[in-house]
């Protein structure tokens, strides 16, 4: 019995899993670049403005004569800077020469302290950070007088306004993110059910035709792959059932036909063997009917033996065959046949008429073709074989001029153990195997042959080949 993989190992797995996987993977790159790339627009914009603010004290102040604490007091009131925290000028030895007392006080120092000795080079230096909702931003610019470093203008801003709008959006898109992944979850949880639902079904048929349930058929309606997969079992069960049939006409066949023989040659032996005072002649004759049911079970047990052969598809090696000469050798075999009957046997072979097969099978095809013709022909009638030649084909033709076949046999002459007339067809050694034996052979072969009646009366057979060039 098959092992039902565990849940982590089937394909519902792998159809919910995977997906939610890379879902919850692309929700959490897209939340992690909008902040990212969000603080550092906000960066970007404060770097600006610090910047410019610094450059503008620093320039102001680059003029003065002297840089000392009320010259910068005057001079920072007439600049009037006031959207930003805090700002704090120092000297070239960084002594701090005016200090605003609005903003984090602490932190203004906190970040001057590590940051000013950097700028003591003459270059400008910008730090910011997004903490507890909150951008903490701060600038150093160096007052440059007569090509030296004099000070050094310290912006610095903590803005909780913008932060938390940051913090806001950011949150609307984590709540919009899980909800999106929860809905996503849920859909592809319903869809993977379904499927899978769908999927059982299809393998509940397979149970149930393994078992041998070959009447079971899938109830898959649709359009999709697994419709399509459905619809493909029933054909499957429905080729299964059918051949399934065939198998058990064709063993109850086969039986009835190999027991007929059987039965006949046991009552004829006991016949022999209980009447002790049967004359010479009837045992002769009993004896003859003994040989002639055993030919008759060995002819039985030839077809159902090639019948065998031809299901397993056992080909020797193809070769080119010469039709013609395939055909001269049947007819020579069946002309004592005719003479019998007084049947006429005629032949046309086509130049060319060469194709692919085994010289045994294709004699096979030709000698049982014939043969019929023969045996079910009236007496003084005629058997033709032709053949035509086209660029691709060779066409093989038996017409006769016997009795036919009614139009509800026609569909059925080429099936196993089929007979028209059953009493005629046993009074003439007929198997109902032959035609089927034809009909495999060619198909063998990549031949295909047909029926239809003949004009004025009769039948024709055409067996098809493709053409050896």
């Amino acid at each position: 019995m098959a092992r039902i993989p565990g849940f982590f190992r089937s394909i519902q797995a792998k159809i919910l899993i995977i997906p939610i996987l890379m879902l919850l993977a692309f929700v959490l790159l897209i939340n992690t670049y909008f902040l990212t790339s969000s603080r550092n627009i906000t960066f970007s914009s404060k770097r600006s403005f610090l910047q410019s603010h610094g450059f503008m004290i620093s320039s102001a102040l680059s003029a003065l004569d002297e840089l000392s604490g009320d010259r910068v007091r005057q001079a920072m009131s007439l600049l009037e800077v006031n959207d930003v925290n805090a700002v704090i000028i120092t000297d070239d030895k960084g002594e701090t020469l005016y200090s605003s007392e609005d903003g984090d006080t602490e932190a203004s120092e906190s970040l001057y302290t590590a940051y000013v000795d950097q700028v003591q080079g003459g270059n400008d230096v910008f730090y910011s950070r997004f903490s507890d909702g909150a951008f903490l931003s701060c600038s150093f610019t160096p007052i440059m007088s007569r090509g030296t470093v004099a000070g050094v203008v310290y912006l610095f801003e903590n803005d909780t306004e913008q932060g938390s709008v940051l913090l806001k959006m950011y949150e609307t898109l984590l709540q919009f993110s899980i909800a999106i992944t929860l809905v996503a979850i849920a859909a592809m949880t319903i869809v993977s059910y379904r499927i899978m639902r769908r999927v059982n079904t299809v393998l509940d048929g397979i149970k149930n035709v393994r078992e041998g349930a070959y009447t079971y058929r899938v109830p898959i309606s649709g359009s999709d792959e697994i419709s399509t997969l459905g619809q493909e079992f029933n054909r499957l069960t429905d080729r299964l059932q059918k051949t399934e049939e065939i198998r058990r006409r064709f063993v109850a066949d086969a039986s009835h036909e190999l027991k007929t023989p059987l039965a006949s040659i046991r009552l004829l032996s006991d016949s022999i063997l209980q009447n002790e005072n049967m004359d010479s002649e009837t045992v002769r004759e009993f004896v003859d009917d003994i040989a002639h049911e055993s030919s008759r079970l060995a002819r039985i047990t030839e077809k159902l033996l090639t019948l065998t052969r031809l299901d397993n598809a056992v080909i020797s090696e193809h070769k080119r065959v010469d039709v013609g000469g395939v055909v001269n050798t049947a007819l020579r075999m069946l002309r004592p046949l005719a003479q019998e009957r007084n049947i006429t046997l005629n032949s046309a072979i086509a130049p060319d008429s060469v194709i692919a097969a085994t010289e045994d099978d294709l004699y096979q095809i030709v000698f049982n073709l014939a043969e019929n013709a023969i045996k079910y022909n009236v007496d003084g009638g005629r058997v033709d074989i032709t053949s035509q030649v086209t660029s691709d084909q060779v066409i093989l033709s038996v017409a006769d001029t016997g009795v036919g076949v009614p139009d509800e046999d026609l569909p059925h002459i080429f099936d196993r153990f089929y007979r028209v007339d059953k009493a005629r067809s046993r009074e003439a050694g007929g198997t109902g195997l032959g035609l089927s034996i034809v009909k495999d052979t060619a198909a063998l072969h990549g031949g295909e042959i047909t029926a239809e009646h003949g004009e004025p009366g009769g039948m024709i057979f055409r067996v098809v080949f493709p053409r050896e060039l």
